[in-house]
């Protein structure tokens, strides 16, 4: 079966996404949170790249992420950051309208979305 990547449009359209994610997330009030979280942290001019670099690998292209850090361990990855249940919500709604608006395909966008829940779900931990 032909990687995600290449089903919604290679390198390209994966820059297309996070970079519109994350034009959503500085404006709708559902990514206030998560904007908030990235401002304590290395900001967003930090996270796009390495979202752009998790992303390519994590759906089954180049690895940036692994060659530049070892892993690909999400848990590790955000275990510095409190994750309410609503934080993991927001982030899945900011992201699902981020496709839909890029253009990503319908059944892709649905098979994503059932992974990026369950991993955004895993990730919760506080109340």
């Amino acid at each position: 079966m032909e990687p995600m990547i290449d089903r919604i449009g290679g390198e390209p359209q994966v820059r297309l996404l996070v970079n519109h994610f994350y034009d959503l997330i500085e404006t709708l009030p559902q990514g206030r949170a998560i904007l908030e979280m990235h401002l304590k942290g290395h900001g967003l001019s930090h996270v796009r790249p390495e979202q752009f670099d998790f992303l390519c690998g994590f759906f089954g292209g180049r690895r940036y992420y692994h060659e530049r850090h070892g892993h690909m361990n999400l848990r590790e990855i955000h275990a510095h950051v409190e994750i309410r249940r609503q934080d993991a919500e927001d982030w899945l709604a900011v992201m699902q309208q981020a496709m839909v608006e890029t253009g990503v395909g319908e059944r892709e966008c649905r098979e994503i979305m059932a992974t990026f829940r369950r991993a955004a779900l895993m990730l919760v931990n506080t109340d």
